[in-house]
């Protein structure tokens, strides 16, 4: 083994420093603990082996699946818009468990007047403004149980957003099914929480129709039936099932739909499905229904209402929108095995033109390439973004995007929503818990499409969050831990940019890109349609990165603390800055990071060292021997600002300070 010059002067001055690093940590006033960061960690587990140690679906893993078949009817009034629907739900009990009873979200009991939602808004009001209004709410006109040869009604027991349905006979554990029929009507709110809604436009109403039918809660491992209300901020928590449903609107409608169209001959004009035809072999945008189409009679040839079929496999859920107003797009999407699928708009003239709408499908296709290119191949064969109320919101094959964006705004938002297919619709988490594993992924996920996309036409590296999460660390005085459930969050737009924040510093401080890469993807593809824990996810990347990175994952995500890395001082071995320099470090904030630190000669010699957590798990001191060949003119920690440093004054040392 050859030795260098820095291993020779570690070697020879080891004795000396661990001397003067127990000396020095009385130098600063520090708020650091190693014992608090590096002290054993143990995640909690789940019982039945249901998962695994390594972050991993266990043997014994199960899942309950619904498998939907859904009738709807729009029907518009001159003071209401109602949806009235009848909704099968065949159920699959895979648990051990019998079940006695079901729970089914009523995700429409938000906008009653006397909902919780409601009730907890702000007196100034939020983004999502869950004001009741008195027609808002489902209406359930009846509920019928189907199981072993018996069918019977139930009187349902109704709780806010959730509904429970008490069974005659228990279903029974590991694959016995059973049916459930709901009927049922409401009328579409104006503004349904950022979600979903209507809006005029000058060719008419926009709908963009979601939480439209009463669906099962999951029933999991963790906590048996799943029954958090629905309160407008937190999201959802679905299971995987198919969905076979049919929208009736009046036949001058065009109606986008997650999933596949089946009936496009029955529905569409033969112009129309010509076009469509083209689009799904043209990697450039096809016009569907023209500009100056919109409205006129051979663009919608049929009479009276009309019913529009479509299906999608294994999703967690499914919407949809429909209007007079669409003008319609699309363009193929290429998947990396080969497979094509299409990508499709439909917006109103208000939101035409290059610098707006007119590219939402240019934009909509590369995301979903990039995406299935760098994770996991999209599973399904369409998507589709419609212009509307909602400022942005999700679904499997379906994306809700505010009407007047336009350039950058518009791609941040269709490579945001759209991304959340992969964030929580393929790996299925719990959106009403962990706000952050789909939000805070997807934010992590969008800062790559962006710059790759079309050469980084939108792409700024100073938009990266690790810089902004510090100085918003500096600033807040009442910071919530990630882990804090939504409803009780009061700065949630930190879900985003700190999840992202942190995913980040893993990847290009912390692991690399490679190490990261590898187990991010591990973690994607072992819980694709599945629901993983964070308990999975800190796991999962323990164990395909080869690292226990337990000492990074308790503090960003279950605390609220600080980093703050500074230089105390620079002296000389035999007061000679040839025989090499002595840096001191301190660690002042409770946080623990990585180091890297650009180092500046008076000879114009200048290098960028990196020294691992590790130097801080005997304390908040570090001081080490760096081979010096003339005086060090400068040090600055953290270079490239990627971590979030609280105060970054004291990252900057120079000589003669």
């Amino acid at each position: 083994m050859r030795y260098s010059k820095l291993t020779y002067l570690f070697s020879a001055l080891g004795l000396l420093l661990a001397t003067e690093t127990a000396s020095a940590q009385t130098a600063d006033s520090i708020k650091y603990n190693h014992l608090d960061v590096f002290g054993p960690i143990v995640w909690p587990t789940t019982s039945g082996s249901t998962r695994s140690a390594a972050g991993k679906p266990g043997e014994h893993y199960w899942q309950n699946r619904p498998d939907y078949v859904i009738h709807a009817t729009l029907n518009e009034g001159k003071q209401d818009t109602t949806i009235t629907g009848e909704v099968a739900i065949n159920y699959t009990n895979n648990s051990p468990d019998q079940l006695e009873y079901l729970w089914l979200q009523l995700d429409q009991n938000l906008f009653k007047p006397d909902s919780r939602g409601s009730a907890t808004v702000p007196i100034t009001g939020d983004r999502f403004d869950v004001r009741g209004f008195k027609r808002g709410g489902y209406h359930i006109h009846s509920v019928t149980i189907s199981y072993k040869n018996q069918t019977y009604t139930v009187v349902p027991v109704i709780t806010d957003a959730r509904m429970q349905v008490k069974l005659k006979t228990p279903l029974g554990a590991k694959g016995d099914k059973i049916m459930v029929k709901v009927n049922y009507d409401f009328s579409i709110p104006n503004y349904g929480a950022d979600r979903m809604g209507r809006k005029t436009f000058k060719q008419g109403i926009v709908y963009e129709i979601a939480q439209w039918y009463p669906r099962m809660c999951v029933y999991d491992d963790v906590e048996g039936w799943n029954t958090l209300p629905y309160m407008g901020l937190g999201e959802f928590f679905c299971d995987y099932g198919n969905f076979d449903y049919y929208i009736t609107a009046p036949a001058n409608m065009t109606v986008a739909g997650s999933g596949d169209l089946v009936n496009a001959a029955q529905v569409l004009s033969s112009t129309q499905q010509a076009r469509l035809a083209e689009a799904r072999k043209s990697d450039k945008t096809v016009m569907i229904v023209k500009p100056e189409e919109v409205g006129q009679a051979a663009t919608h040839p049929f009479k009276g209402m009309l019913t529009w079929h479509f299906n999608m496999t294994n999703s967690r859920d499914v919407s949809w929108a429909a209007s007079t107003a669409f003008i319609w797009d699309a363009a193929r999407v290429n998947f990396p095995s080969g497979r094509k699928g299409i990508a499709m708009s439909t917006y109103p003239i208000e939101s035409a033109g290059n610098d707006s709408w007119g590219r939402s499908t240019e934009y909509l296709k590369y995301s979903m390439e990039i995406y299935s290119k760098k994770y996991f191949e999209y599973p399904w064969n369409s998507a589709v973004s419609v212009s509307g109320v909602a400022l942005g919101m999700e679904y499997p094959g379906i994306i809700f995007c505010l009407n007047n964006l336009k350039n950058g705004n518009l791609w941040g938002d269709i490579t945001h929503e759209i991304g959340h297919n992969w964030f929580p619709m393929i790996v299925g988490t719990n959106e009403r818990k962990y706000m952050w594993m789909d939000e805070g992924f997807n934010t992590f996920i969008n800062e790559y499409s962006t710059e790759m996309f079309n050469k980084g036409e939108y792409f700024r590296a100073a938009d990266r969050p690790a810089s902004q999460i510090g100085r918003s660390m500096a600033r807040s005085k009442n910071p919530e831990p990630l882990m804090t459930p939504p409803e009780a969050d009061n700065n949630y737009g930190e879900y985003y940019t700190k999840t992202s924040a942190g995913l980040d510093m893993l990847r290009n401080v912390v692991l690399g890109p490679e190490r990261f890469d590898f187990a991010f993807n591990e973690y994607i593809k072992h819980w694709a349609f599945k629901h993983p824990l964070p308990y999975d996810f800190f796991r999962a990347m323990n164990d395909a990165s080869g690292e226990d990175l337990n000492w990074f994952f308790q503090p960003w995500f279950f605390t609220t603390w600080k980093l703050d890395q500074s230089v105390q001082s620079v002296t000389y071995v035999k007061n000679d800055a040839a025989n090499g320099a002595l840096i001191t470090l301190v660690n002042k904030e409770k946080m623990a990071m990585p180091v890297d630190a650009k180092i500046t000669q008076a000879n114009g010699t200048t290098e960028t060292i990196h020294l691992p957590v590790n130097i801080w798990q005997r304390g908040g001191v570090w001081k080490f021997v760096y081979p010096s060949t003339s005086e060090i003119t400068s040090i600055v920690l953290d270079p490239d600002n990627q971590l979030p440093d609280v105060d970054r004054k004291n990252n900057t040392w120079k000589s003669g300070k």
